[in-house]
């Protein structure tokens, strides 16, 4: 763990400096749990909300929920969301007592400038496998696949594939997904698709946006 009271100058460097550190192994072991993390903001309180939802890696199934909310701390910069969103993620985490083999981020892993997205700062924080499936993208790319659920695209850093432009469903806008750490790329793409067995963004995505938007209401009174 490291300080989240940081400069842009210094959060930028500690991503530059922690991306080195970031591995894309193929996944070990069996997956019997994977997690959805997602976040909220309150505007008129200043703050962000977080939630984590275990599902049953077989039937999807809800198996656990937590939800944490801290002052925000971090200003808006993009490409710097992690510092923002991270801390009451992992104390949305650290609330749960089922540990997941597995957690989907709504963000990126390495399709990122820095090849540091939220998800390949929280696998290397927790030291578990991450995936990054955001719904809009961080780096340049092109939509231009063809409509049929599993179609697919890279999406480049320089000359290097570091993420998938992916239609989770048939004629619908793809999403665009990345492996954090601790997972491949092809792997990263398979468990999405594995996880959108209805709709647009995976289960754990969803699970988790409901959950923040229950958890804020509550906050906002």
């Amino acid at each position: 763990m490291h300080s989240w009271n940081l400069t842009e100058t210094a959060a930028v460097e500690l991503q530059e400096r922690l991306a080195k550190e970031i591995t894309l192994s193929p996944l070990l072991g069996f997956v019997k749990y994977v997690a959805g993390v997602d976040v909220a903001y309150s505007e008129t309180l200043d703050v962000v909300v977080a939630a984590a939802v275990v599902l049953d890696a077989n039937t999807l199934e809800v198996v656990e929920r937590s939800t944490a909310n801290q002052s925000v701390a971090f200003p808006y910069i993009p490409g710097l969301f992690s510092f923002r969103e991270l801390p009451p993620v992992l104390s949305a985490l650290n609330g749960i007592n089922t540990t997941p083999q597995l957690i989907v981020c709504d963000g990126h892993g390495i399709a990122h400038p820095r090849r540091f997205g939220l998800a390949s700062h929280l696998g290397l924080l927790t030291d578990i496998p991450c995936i990054g499936c955001a719904k809009t993208p961080l780096l340049n790319c092109s939509d231009n696949i063809a409509s049929t659920r599993g179609s697919i695209a890279g999406i480049l850093l320089g000359d290097e594939v570091v993420g998938s432009v992916l239609r989770t469903q048939n004629g619908i806008k793809p999403v665009y997904v990345s492996p954090g750490h601790r997972i491949t790329l092809r792997e990263s793409s398979d468990w999405v698709l594995r996880l959108t067995t209805k709709y647009r963004l995976p289960e754990t995505t969803r699970q988790a946006d409901q959950m923040v938007k229950i958890a804020l209401k509550k906050l906002n009174g």
